[in-house]
């Protein structure tokens, strides 16, 4: 059944979607508002694709962003508002420092890609 699926044109099948999404955001509540704020990132949506943006990391953020505010929270509490908590543990500092590598490393070729193009020597 779902190989047949695949057969649908996109020109029929991209219609069907968004109107099943549309009665399911709207059965949910039963709100108008809704049916608009999902209009709205759907535009957010497309403008980040047509910017080549990667709709992953933000998601990741979105879900896990509350919960490691809340544990940071929690362990700021454990320790009174003291910051060396997190770099006194070997194995915490260890954590951190590979996590700040990582960033460095993903980052650090946009970085000399952008120092290239503003120091070009120009004729």
């Amino acid at each position: 059944m779902w190989v047949k699926l695949l057969k649908v044109p996109y020109r029929v099948l991209f219609p069907a979607i968004l109107l099943f999404c549309t009665i399911g955001v709207y059965s949910l509540n039963y709100n108008a508002f809704d049916i608009y704020t999902m209009g709205i990132f759907g535009i957010i949506g497309y403008i980040w694709t047509k910017l080549k943006c990667e709709g992953a990391p933000l998601l990741l953020g979105l879900v896990l962003g509350p919960m490691m505010e809340e544990n940071f929270r929690r362990a700021l509490l454990l320790s009174r508002g003291d910051f060396l908590t997190f770099v006194e543990r070997p194995l915490s500092l260890t954590l951190l420092l590979m996590a700040l590598g990582l960033v460095i490393l993903v980052a650090s070729p946009s970085i000399r890609k952008k120092r290239e193009e503003t120091f070009v020597e120009e004729d």
